[in-house]
């Protein structure tokens, strides 16, 4: 039976690494470059987890989600975060309704926009920390409360926020804490002088994209089951924890420089998306298993923004992105 599995699972691996390659091919029909980016939330999506976008206005972030919803199918809801939302435009609100023959009046509960598979919490940073928790929960648990009723939201349910790195003013930034419920914090940069040389000639001519269905939402669910029977070594593990407490300044094993630059390291999740996301870039490339290439791929996204750096870090003028880079290079594999 296991070996009947094990056979299964791997024609699934091959499946999926073909899809892939047909989701970005479907996807750069309407998005110059931007590949790495797209890894990284189909990694995310598929390991069930959540991205933080970081980058600049005018860089396609929406039109690049509301692409990769068309092609996987799944139903696209986006939400433009303001200082004035209020939770219940999020998760749904109750309304007093007539019943025209019997006259009675009952509450109905209407959904609100968080109720898709794929969100798009815009500038998650201009909105009050009460209507951010209430995105951050339903990230958690997958469903919604409003009086006393629970509400299970759509699978797969995928969250990408997105923050402008250069305005601050009237922001609410997201505390340490809700930060780490956010698997992958990717950085999109701007597109080389090549692709935007593409851009700008393919988005200001009349053009039209049909745009082929890839995946279903139940292909979705099922490869991220795929991911979580993915089998890993030890030593692999070991490596990944061993690379996540070398970010923590009171930990005994942590390097100097650590304890120099850093006020807080990652915790325990750190790890957990380290190992998921090596185990699903191995599936998409049709590896049946990950190797310590796919944990360093991993290792900047994941831990971009659960390192806190103090301030003889911001004096030496030195960010996360280097000291990532400087663990790396520290902390060897064993074996």
């Amino acid at each position: 039976m296991a070996d009947q599995q094990a056979g299964s699972d791997l024609n699934a691996v091959e499946n999926l690494s073909n899809s892939y390659q047909k989701i970005k091919s479907e996807i750069a029909k309407v998005i110059v470059g931007q590949d790495k980016v797209v890894e990284q939330l189909l990694i995310s999506l598929l390991a069930s987890g959540h991205c933080l976008l970081v980058g600049v206005p005018g860089l396609a972030k929406t039109l690049l989600i509301h692409t990769l919803a068309d092609v996987l199918n799944l139903k696209f809801n986006r939400i433009q975060f303001t200082p004035d939302l209020m939770p219940s435009d999020i998760t749904g609100t109750e309304i007093i309704e007539e019943d025209h023959t019997t006259g009675k009046r009952r509450f109905r509960f209407v959904k609100g926009p968080v109720f898709a598979n794929i969100i798009l919490a815009d500038e998650i940073n201009r909105t009050p920390p009460k209507t951010q928790a209430a995105l951050l929960q339903a990230m958690q648990e997958h469903e919604v409360t409003a009086a006393g009723e629970t509400y299970k939201l759509d699978e797969p349910f995928f969250v990408l926020a997105t923050q402008n790195p250069i305005e601050q003013e009237g922001t609410y930034p997201l505390p340490e804490a809700q930060l780490d419920r956010f698997m992958f914090n990717v950085f999109v940069d701007y597109p080389s002088s090549d692709e935007e040389n593409r851009i700008v000639k393919e988005t200001t001519t009349v053009q039209k994209h049909e745009l082929g269905k890839i995946l279903s939402p139940e292909d979705i669910i099922n490869f991220q089951k795929l991911v979580r029977r993915v089998p890993v070594s030890d030593h692999l593990v070991q490596y990944s924890v061993n690379l996540v407490r070398a970010t923590r300044p009171n930990d005994t094993t942590a390097p100097d420089y650590i304890k120099n630059w850093v006020n807080w390291g990652a915790g325990p999740r750190a790890s957990q998306y380290l190992i998921l996301a090596a185990k699903t870039k191995a599936v998409l490339e049709g590896r049946p298993t990950p190797g310590p290439e796919d944990v360093r791929f991993a290792a900047y996204p994941v831990l971009r923004h659960r390192i806190v750096t103090s301030f003889n870090a911001e004096a030496d003028g030195v960010d996360t992105e280097e000291i990532i880079k400087r663990v790396l290079e520290t902390v060897k594999e064993e074996g």
